[in-house]
């Protein structure tokens, strides 16, 4: 064996010690070993994982192996706080910085960022992007050891809506590195458990990501128990989500549904019916989320109705029922939010409720899907109407006092082929738009929800279905045996 072998040897034993040290795991899972040693190399990485597959620690172990600071850009506040505290649980130099926290915290820990004693700091896109913690970031003394996306789908899902700063993160390495001399190349990883070929070539391209090394795994989970129910009426939703709790009681679980209103109706109607839960949305505050979730993860409350801005990440292995309400938009939501039951590898259901094809006797799936299309295709006429006026290159702060919308407009833009980033402030125009048309066209299939819609509705088996949507086209043929419509056959 020669030196350079010995080296290798030598750093996957101190990894796999310190692994064992902290997680108190003796071995790695396929592909956690091979991710860490594409990253300590300083590759970047395109990694889809089932959700429960162990993707926090192909970046937590390389961040805490190596030097320098590694940014984990995460989409919701309540998993930065559990991941950050896990890791300082364990004594581990992780802290996270968003919104919520007070100024003197969020102080103290851009102090921390600037004498270099973090080496882990979960953020926000939006606050990544923020002046205060984006002129400390580029401080020459700050060492950045590697960008993180974690649950990368929601750049794509979120970055031309509701989170523009995402479209925005492919220019973090080249303007760092550009203000620093000297400052050593580091690596950028995008991590989800759901990605299509389609997906993946969008992460690869706004996060500017060179020769990635990709990890895909299959997300098909034989514990998981997938079925859809019709709902002829409003009041017959309500029938078929009662007889699926009676089925379920004292078992943990989650309720989907689509917007705050629904939860909170949900939450009065139940409750009148001596369910215990609670409505867990973003409108809540920091310490209410943090109540419910510890209420729930201890088993206090059986079961949470929520919008999808709870679960992911959260560490719960036994929940053993997943209930969507109203079926999700997107594929690739749906099979997010499914993938949180049976993390412990035991049997889980999942329970589905939509409206009858027609949507003549309960229109409400369908004005949803309407009322989702329609709030795009506002945004894309607000993005032509202000591509007209503001001028062929600029930045986002100044325009932001006129324009303030002006961040969702330019990521509209940039989605289309419309805009070109210059640096994570600054932008230029290729060419007009020339009506609605040219921006809604590449979307198109997205914004229909087509093929949500078809896997609600399909005669086939549902694992099969979701499988060839993802690309998994050697699965196609396959019959899980344990769908609904596997258990029809």
């Amino acid at each position: 064996m020669n030196l350079k072998q010995e080296s290798i040897e030598f750093r996957k034993h101190k990894i796999q010690q310190l692994f064992h040290c902290i997680w108190g795991y003796s071995s790695f899972r396929f592909p956690q070993a091979e991710v860490i040693d594409c990253l300590l190399a300083g590759k970047d990485g395109l990694i889809v994982m089932p959700t429960g597959g162990g993707k926090s620690v192909c970046f937590q172990l390389p961040a805490l192996f190596g030097e320098g600071l590694t940014l984990v850009v995460s989409p919701l506040i309540a998993l930065m706080e559990n991941q950050v505290r896990e890791l300082q649980s364990r004594q581990l130099p992780a802290q996270c910085l968003h919104s919520e926290l007070p100024r003197a915290q969020r102080q103290s820990i851009l102090k921390e960022i600037q004498q270099q004693r973090l080496r882990l700091l979960y953020i926000s896109p939006e606050t990544l992007l923020s002046q205060p913690v984006w002129e400390v970031l580029c401080q020459p003394q700050v060492a950045i050891a590697g960008l993180m996306i974690d649950e990368a789908h929601c750049l794509v899902e979120w970055g031309d809506s509701f989170r523009p700063a995402y479209r925005r993160l492919g220019m973090i390495r080249p303007s760092l590195l550009a203000k620093k001399k000297n400052a050593q190349n580091f690596s950028i990883a995008a991590f989800t458990a759901t990605a299509d070929e389609n997906i993946q070539n969008q992460l690869r391209a706004i996060l500017r990501l060179e020769n990635p090394e990709i990890f895909t795994l299959s997300p098909y989970r034989p514990n998981l128990r997938l079925a859809v129910k019709i709902a002829w009426t409003a009041r017959c939703r309500q029938h078929l989500l009662l007889n699926f709790l009676e089925k379920h009681r004292k078992q943990s679980g989650l309720i989907y549904v689509r917007s705050r209103r629904d939860s909170e109706f949900l939450v009065q109607w139940l409750k009148s019916l001596q369910y215990r839960t609670a409505a867990y949305h973003a409108g809540l505050g920091a310490n209410q989320r943090r109540e419910i979730e510890e209420q729930w993860l201890t088993g206090n409350l059986p079961f949470v109705i929520c919008t999808n801005a709870f679960g992911l990440g959260i560490n719960k292995p036994d929940i053993r029922w997943i209930a969507h309400f109203h079926p999700p938009h997107l594929l690739s939501e749906y099979l997010q939010e499914i993938g949180r039951g049976g993390r412990d590898g035991l049997e889980a259901d999942t329970f589905t409720l939509v409206s009858e094809p027609t949507g003549w006797l309960d229109p409400t799936d369908q004005q949803r899907r309407n009322f989702f299309n329609q709030q795009r295709e506002k945004q894309a006429r607000q993005a032509q109407a202000i591509a007209q006026q503001i001028p062929q290159q600029g930045d986002i702060l100044s325009l932001k006092k006129n324009f303030p919308d002006i961040e969702i407009s330019l990521a509209f833009l940039d989605q289309i082929g419309q805009l070109e980033w210059l640096d994570p402030f600054h932008y230029q125009l290729h060419s007009r738009p020339q009506g609605i048309n040219a921006i809604t066209t590449s979307q198109q299939e997205r914004l229909s929800g087509n093929s949500m819609k078809q896997y609600l509705y399909t005669k086939s088996c549902r694992w099969a279905f979701l499988l060839t949507s993802f690309g998994l086209q050697d699965k196609a043929n396959f019959h899980c045996g344990h769908c609904d419509r596997c258990d029809r056959r």
